[in-house]
């Protein structure tokens, strides 16, 4: 043992690491991250992403997929129109925790190097 630190347990196995790994990979996209965060007000069209986002609609559509293949968003048919909408509830906590801990992470640095 290397560390004098007292030993954790063993984590999660195998499977649940790489699954954790899928999840993460898939959010780690800025553009996959305003998805996400604009998807915390409600279900929304592509058309409406495409919007807010300000990208094609092949590129939001791309990126839909991959959250979609992930599992994070799911989406109903209304006709023709597909509305997307968080299909995974830990996303909104998993966002809120990494958003608050970069802010404050932002914040110290801010405030160190103005001294």
């Amino acid at each position: 043992m290397c560390s004098a630190r007292s030993p954790r347990r063993n984590g999660p196995g195998p499977q649940t690491i790489e699954r954790i790994a899928i999840t993460l990979k898939a959010m780690s996209d800025p553009v996959r991250l305003r998805i996400l965060y604009n998807l915390q007000e409600g279900e929304l069209c592509v058309g409406d992403l495409v919007d807010r986002l300000d990208r094609s609609q092949a590129n939001v559509s791309k990126h839909l997929a991959i959250l979609r293949q992930s599992g994070l968003v799911a989406s109903r048919a209304e006709g023709p129109i597909h509305y997307y909408y968080i299909a995974d509830p830990m996303v909104e906590g998993v966002c809120d925790t990494v958003c608050s801990a970069v802010e404050a992470r932002m914040s110290g640095q801010l405030r160190s190097s103005r001294f």
